[in-house]
């Protein structure tokens, strides 16, 4: 019976030890966005704490300040977790070699993983051991090290387009005011630079919020800016180019749309967030033809040419934002974006659930 037990605690261990490592690899090394099942109880159980501390604030900007802080500590939490899984784990094999007591193999695995060395090994096996989890506590520890100034490069380069945009949109971003100061420099209908730069940063996008996912919560450095509003001013000012104001067709903003809904929706599929993938142009959007003709009453005021036919122009309108309207709503409620007109303005009731997967869904093929 003994031998049993001491088995089984071998083999415990042995999986407790697993599922860390597990969830380090795949967390932070693995180049792709993988739902991890152990990362994302962790983000989770995290998250429904920080949304009860956050619903108690009055203001938008203390909710902001108190959701800053829920990436960077599940960051934190998530390596402790880790180290305690290892610790156990280790424990639970240090009894099953023959350790007299659990506060003795406790110690023998504390000591080991913190390179501590206070208590040293009886025999070959128990050693062996010993090295193992020193190898594996210096590696969770440069795998910390290594990863945490790869994130904040990462935020650091999305956030330069971020701030960027305010100069170009305002705060908060609003695709009137971009097209407005575009056209009164004369740069209306020379904006490829602006749509390149935007292809680039929903690529980078893409590629860093489902491979690094913690990316996606970490917030602006001032309350009033979010990269889901500020997408969400770009794709809107690239579909009224080429579907409402008059002028030569602007290929660069298709594509920074199709770049952009791609971003979008690969983040909105690692997150469990349910959409059309291949919707109609007809389909319904989140925007009343009162507000597109609001916008467009705003942009005549000033002079901007739009076109004759206000029927076909939107229909087209709706046949580009139909692509990314779903998505863009849903990750501004999950973000709690700050207001901005045609994005997070009307995402407050429609925060959807975290349920991180790796699934991905077929990319849509649809343009107006």
């Amino acid at each position: 019976m003994d031998v049993l037990i001491d088995a089984l605690c071998i083999v415990a261990g042995v999986a407790l030890i697993l599922v860390a490592l597990d969830s380090a690899i795949r967390t932070f090394v693995l180049p792709r966005g993988v739902a991890v099942p152990l990362t994302t109880a962790v983000f989770i159980t995290i998250r429904r704490f920080f949304n009860m501390l956050a619903n108690r604030r009055s203001t938008y900007e203390s909710r902001d300040a108190v959701m800053a802080l829920y990436a960077p500590t599940a960051l934190v939490v998530l390596p402790a977790i880790w180290i305690t899984l290892v610790v156990s784990g280790y424990t639970l094999i240090n009894r099953g070699l023959g350790v007299t007591s659990w506060r003795i193999a406790f110690q023998e695995s504390g000591s080991s993983l913190l390179t501590l060395g206070f208590v040293r090994p009886s025999d070959l096996p128990k050693t062996v051991v010993a090295f193992s989890e020193a190898a594996i506590g210096l590696f969770l520890l440069a795998l910390l090290i290594s990863y945490l100034p790869t994130i904040y490069a990462a935020f650091s380069r999305r956030e330069v387009l971020v701030a960027h945009m305010s100069a170009r949109a305002g705060e908060p971003p609003e695709p009137v005011d971009l097209l407005v100061r575009a056209y009164r420099i004369e740069r209306l209908f020379d904006l490829d630079d602006l749509w390149v730069s935007w292809q680039l940063w929903f690529a980078e996008l893409e590629e860093t919020h489902t491979s690094l996912a913690s990316l996606t919560f970490f917030r602006s450095p001032k309350p009033d800016r979010s990269w889901v509003t500020a997408a969400g001013c770009v794709l809107d000012s690239a579909a009224l180019v080429n579907s409402t104001i008059e002028g030569p067709w602007q290929p660069m903003a298709a594509l920074c749309i199709r770049s952009g809904f791609t971003a979008l929706r690969s983040i909105a599929d690692f997150f469990g967030i349910a959409y059309d993938p291949d919707p109609a142009p007809t389909d319904p959007i989140s925007i009343a033809r009162e507000e597109w003709e609001d916008v467009c009453h705003r942009l005549e005021a000033v002079g901007v040419p739009l076109k004759e036919d206000r029927e076909q122009a939107w229909r087209d309108f709706a046949g580009w934002r139909v692509n990314y309207d779903r998505v863009l709503i849903a990750l501004a409620g999950l973000t709690m974006a700050p207001y901005a007109p045609w994005s997070s303005d009307r995402s407050f009731y429609q925060r959807p659930r975290i349920r991180w997967r790796s699934g991905r869904q077929p990319r849509a093929h649809t343009e107006p």
